[in-house]
């Protein structure tokens, strides 16, 4: 039987143990270029006993930002930037993937200077962060279907940039009610051509994001992460269940390297659509599954050795406990997160929280 804290081989990524540290926005980028903060090597290097840390959403071209203070991967100076926290990381025995991502139609003018772009000109009832605080997101734009190739293929170039920054690999953000997951549901994506309509053409542009990627770095160093059923982001679909048996049964046939999956409303009710099986997408998948929402100890170690998940993800705890992994396994307190320091500021409620020798 598998245990959580054994390792696990994640395509061509070697994890020591089955315990991921989940993106986690923190808004603490340098505004100038979009680059990592000052901090940001020191952040992830605490944390480098998991079994594999997914970094903070970071956006594949300028108009892919929806937040304030982000981190991009398509400049040759976020490139450099990342090296330092990659580098880090790694000194320290862990390994890091670039999570990427384009924010679609959550965004605001303000962020990115233009219109945000999205599958349909359906604006989201939603905020974002911007300078002047949270406001309502932009009037989108639909994109052309050449513009929908070219953000294919910047997806890809994103992926090979991350790899020259030194991440062991990329996670496509699918989730979150963000552009992949705009085009995959019907509450944002009222489309009449090849990416709209019936499920299997809405299926197509996160597949074809998936075989850009793929392309680019391989499949094996490839994965990503979807949320069928949260109402991010004023997010929502029809009939959630066979668009998403389809679209990772298409997943499993490019042979990736894990697929990681929010069971319920992102950071909230795990049944926020009672009957929707989850188990049945890790069954279709066939590869390293992933689970994530709200799952404390007990729940970690019995999914992962009944086989419902390969690995699990933790995203709030690892805010306030940098050495999680090993708390967990020594069944040690938790100390809980400052959530007044989740987003933008600088070390504190950042890098400040004590490893476990430095727990009463």
């Amino acid at each position: 039987m598998s245990d959580l804290f054994s390792p696990i081989n994640v395509g061509a990524i070697s994890a020591k143990n089955r315990i991921v540290m989940a993106p986690l926005t923190r808004d603490r980028a340098i505004r100038d270029g979009r680059i990592p903060g000052p901090h940001s090597a020191a952040y992830y290097r605490q944390r480098a006993s998991a079994g594999f840390i997914i970094s903070e959403g970071t956006q594949i071209r300028p108009d892919g930002q929806g937040y304030l203070d982000t981190p991009g991967i398509h400049s040759k100076a976020q490139i450099e930037a990342w090296k330092k926290t990659t580098g880090a990381v790694h000194e320290a025995g862990g390994k890091i993937l670039a999570q990427i991502w384009h924010v679609g139609r959550v965004s605001h003018t303000s962020l990115i200077r233009t219109a945000p772009v999205a599958p349909s000109a359906i604006r989201a009832n939603t905020q974002t962060f911007t300078e002047a605080g949270m406001e309502p997101v932009s009037e989108p734009r639909a994109l052309s279907l050449d513009e929908i190739k070219q953000v294919i293929e910047d997806y890809g170039t994103a992926a090979r940039n991350a790899r020259e920054a030194g991440f062991d690999g990329v996670e496509i953000h699918g989730a979150n009610g963000y552009l992949v997951d705009q085009f995959l549901r019907d509450g944002a994506n009222k489309r009449t051509d090849i990416y709209g309509g019936p499920i299997e053409n809405r299926v197509r542009f996160m597949a074809e994001v998936v075989d850009s990627v793929s392309a680019a770095i391989g499949a094996d160093r490839t994965g990503i992460r979807l949320s069928p059923v949260t109402p991010a982001s004023d997010l929502q679909d029809s009939d959630p269940q066979p668009l998403f048996d389809l679209a990772v049964s298409e997943l499993a046939k490019r042979n990736i390297a894990f697929l990681h999956m929010v069971e319920g409303a992102t950071g909230g009710a795990r049944d926020f659509v009672p009957g929707f099986d989850f188990q049945k997408l890790r069954k279709l998948f066939g590869g390293v599954y992933i689970a994530n929402n709200g799952y404390d100890r007990q729940m970690a170690l019995d999914a992962v050795a009944r086989g419902a998940a390969d690995m699990i993800a933790f995203g709030k705890l690892y805010i306030s406990n940098p050495d999680l992994a090993e708390r967990l396994k020594a069944n040690a307190p938790l100390t809980e997160p400052d959530k007044t320091t989740f987003y933008g500021g600088g070390a504190e409620g950042y890098i400040d929280y004590p490893a476990l020798e430095g727990v009463a």
